[in-house]
């Protein structure tokens, strides 16, 4: 079986116009909340009327399914095994891409760990399967796993715009900046923007920014752009550990509407 004739592209939906925006959410270390801002940021997206899919690009620790509460019946994994094509396994959440505040999610597999060492020429392919099918939509999420290495940058690589996700944490700045410096390097053209995560105060978090920006500045010659702030709110641990998107759950966080403002950040450009 050829791998690429996997990939096709389904015909119950009419085209988009124009491609989507792919939306590269990284960072340089794990546990800083990547999936949780994924995921709401496709919710966001959706909310304000955009056809938008989340893509589970963390092929080691995917938990996007987890983390939302569902079940699909397929995954990345059986794409890769070739018992389904990648448009077979778009998953809807609230009704999918085609209702109002609903969207879809192409997930990982969970829990198994059968993608953690997957080859690159496979990664290429998803990644081609991936920019076909975003024909479909207006924004396309992929959440990224932790770290530098070549299959990260791979899927990096074909975003339109990239957001790096850190703390105020030193080891955790240390490896944001790690990130930035290994993709500056492996694509030099990109203007990544920071989202400073579980931030006790916006002056705490704005001094986290500036600290990075400045660093980048001097040894990297540009300058990243702050892109959001999102408080440290004790609902995020409760949706999660619930396996609920945070705005059905909790509607009035605070988490959510910072959010809810990143994602009109990027929706502004």
């Amino acid at each position: 079986m050829v791998f690429a004739a996997r990939f096709r592209t389904p015909q119950a939906k009419p085209p988009r116009v124009a491609q989507a925006q792919l939306i590269a959410v990284a960072s340089g270390k794990g546990g800083v909340g990547k999936t949780f801002l994924s995921s709401t940021l496709a919710a966001s997206f959706a909310e304000r009327g955009l056809r938008t899919l989340l893509f589970d690009g963390d092929f080691g620790l995917a938990n996007v399914d987890i983390q939302l509460g569902i079940n699909p019946q397929a995954d990345l994994a059986a794409v890769v095994a070739g018992w389904v094509e990648l448009a077979d396994a778009v998953h809807p959440v609230n009704g999918g891409a085609s209702q109002h505040g609903g969207f879809d999610v192409l997930a990982g597999s969970s829990g198994k760990g059968t993608l953690a060492d997957l080859h690159p020429d496979e990664v290429s392919r998803l990644a081609a399967g991936l920019v076909s099918l975003a024909a479909l939509y207006d924004r396309v999420v992929v959440d990224i796993a932790a770290g530098i290495d070549l299959n990260v940058m791979r899927l990096v690589a074909l975003c339109d715009r990239v957001v790096v996700v850190t703390n105020d944490e030193p080891p955790t700045m240390a490896d944001a900046y790690a990130f930035l410096k290994v993709l500056r390097n492996h694509k030099p053209g990109i203007e990544p923007g920071l989202v400073i995560n579980l931030a006790e105060k916006r002056s705490t978090a704005r001094r986290t920014y500036d600290a990075l920006a400045k660093a980048s500045e001097v040894y990297l010659g540009f300058r990243p752009a702050l892109v959001g702030t999102v408080t440290r709110d004790p609902n995020v641990p409760d949706a999660i550990r619930a396996q609920r998107p945070i705005g059905t759950k909790f509607p009035q966080s605070l988490a959510l509407e910072d959010v809810r403002r990143i994602a009109e950040a990027l929706s502004q450009g």
